[in-house]
């Protein structure tokens, strides 16, 4: 039964494992197997969280891996999720000589994420880690530019040190506590010295964000965002983030009252929101700004982890916010993959003329991010907000609505110039001159996966409050 509870994991990693076998012995001309075993395997593994999730809340495997409504939640966003990565980077992908190994890779690192999502081990929770990590150097690095080599140094070494971080901060939590199962620490962390419990929870959150891209771990973020692939960069930006930080809340949940964690998570938060949309203000290129924006996310994400236990609106809301921000993130990134051309603010002059359906999904993902009615984001920002508010941290609730409002200023810098008309295209084919060509250039798979993606932004914010009943159970301990 316990192995049966893995399935969504199961289906993951037998996609991957499939995926890079078969890729091994494909001619170049039919790599394409591969894209549609990893699907599948994905979709398998969607269907079978969501059956798990009608099934009462349990942890498995001697309590070392939770089954509840967090990990499910988890598994299903992180599966359609790497299913829109992989659809929106098919011609990106298409034909390359590392196809069938970025499908693998992409399927491993959704595994680490799901392994994160429902970690109630310390020991799972660094095995989540480590497998999430590593495909994404490979990930970062397989656009083989001189960009691209050293966002992959640098994001591995900050991972490296991070993740030493992470492990030193287990062994504390193992010292104090006497094992490394939640379940054992729960209680057993209420008598220990509290100065080594906030070494220990230091260290492991010093490992989460940097997988959610959050102060201090996010200096890897912008660079890799930039250099990497439209289809990696819009991965690295919204898969781990989902695992790392369910990982935190579940974390969190069991950290005694002894030390003032909410403080320090509540500071995360705010140096990660102020940082994100300060340095996102005066970028141009649109995948840095997207980078930042995603530092930014992160610090409203923490909001609810910053009260985990202490409000009952803290888990929902942060699965709801979870859901609605990789929704809103990937449609963002799939515009910038169907325009592979524009790669500035000034690019996308003239926009809405020649791609108006493209305009149209960006201005949904922009200011959805913002956390614009009728979005989702709205719904998930205003909701944990609340829980904050709940929670005692009004200050924080203070700092993250000014720092909203800020972030309109830099999606604006990018929408503006869309309806610019500045830059005349002409609209015979045969009378345009290279730059006009290059303007018009759409990728199509990465078009309809963002008009898809916009219309999912917009009923998602119709339904959300469906999925915040779904999400209020309680957490499996």
């Amino acid at each position: 039964m316990d192995t049966l509870s893995l399935l969504p994991e199961v289906f993951v990693l037998g996609g991957a494992i499939i995926a890079l076998l078969a890729g091994s012995f494909l001619p170049r001309k039919h790599q394409f197997t591969t894209r549609w075993i990893a699907i599948l395997a994905l979709m398998a593994s969607a269907l079978a969280a969501a059956v798990g999730m009608a099934q009462p809340s349990t942890t498995i495997f001697e309590a070392s891996f939770a089954v509840d409504v967090g990990s499910g939640f988890g598994r299903i966003i992180i599966a359609l999720a790497t299913i829109f990565v992989i659809v929106l980077g098919i011609e990106e992908l298409s034909g390359t000589r590392r196809e069938s190994e970025s499908y693998a890779l992409l399927l491993l690192a959704a595994l680490g994420a799901m392994l994160l999502s429902g970690a109630s081990d310390l020991l799972i929770l660094v095995t989540g880690y480590l497998l999430t990590s590593i495909p994404l150097y490979a990930l970062i690095g397989m656009s083989r530019s001189p960009r691209a080599a050293e966002a992959a140094m640098k994001t591995y070494l900050l991972g490296a040190l991070l993740g030493i971080m992470m492990m030193l901060g287990v062994t504390v939590l193992f010292g104090v506590g006497g094992g490394t199962s939640y379940r054992q620490l729960e209680p057993a962390l209420v008598n220990a010295p509290a100065a080594a419990v906030a070494v220990g929870v230091v260290g492991v959150l010093s490992g989460l964000m940097f997988k959610a891209g959050g102060v201090p771990g996010h200096f890897w973020i912008p660079d890799a965002t930039q250099a990497s692939g439209t289809a990696v960069a819009a991965f690295l930006t919204t898969v781990p983030k989902v695992g790392a930080l369910i990982a935190a809340y579940r974390l969190l949940d069991i950290i005694p009252a002894s030390i003032d964690w909410p403080l320090l998570v509540g500071l995360l938060a705010a140096a990660s929101m102020t940082l994100g949309n300060l340095a996102a203000f005066w970028q141009d290129d649109v995948r840095r700004l997207l980078g930042w924006s995603t530092v930014s996310q992160v610090g409203y994400l923490m909001l609810p982890v910053a009260v985990a236990g202490r409000s009952d609106l803290a888990l929902p809301s942060l699965l709801l916010y979870l859901a609605g921000y990789a929704a809103t993130n990937l449609t963002a990134f799939a515009v910038v993959a169907a325009l592979p051309t524009r790669r500035t603010l000034t690019d996308y002059r003239g926009a809405a003329r020649t791609h108006p359906w493209l305009a149209g999904a960006l201005i949904v993902s922009l200011l959805g991010l913002v956390g614009t009615p009728p979005t989702i984001v709205f719904i998930g920002k205003l909701t944990t907000l609340a829980a904050a508010w709940d929670g005692g941290l009004v200050w924080l609730v203070v700092i993250a609505v000014i720092n909203s409002v800020a972030s309109l200023f830099y999606y604006l810098r990018w929408l503006a110039p869309m309806f610019s008309r500045a830059v005349a295209i002409p609209l015979s084919p045969s009378a345009a001159s290279p730059a006009a060509a290059a303007a018009r250039v759409r990728r199509r798979w990465a078009a309809g996966s963002a008009v898809t993606g916009a219309a999912s932004v917009l009923i998602l914010g119709i339904v959300a409050g469906g999925i915040l009943s779904i999400a209020g159970s309680p957490l499996a301990h």
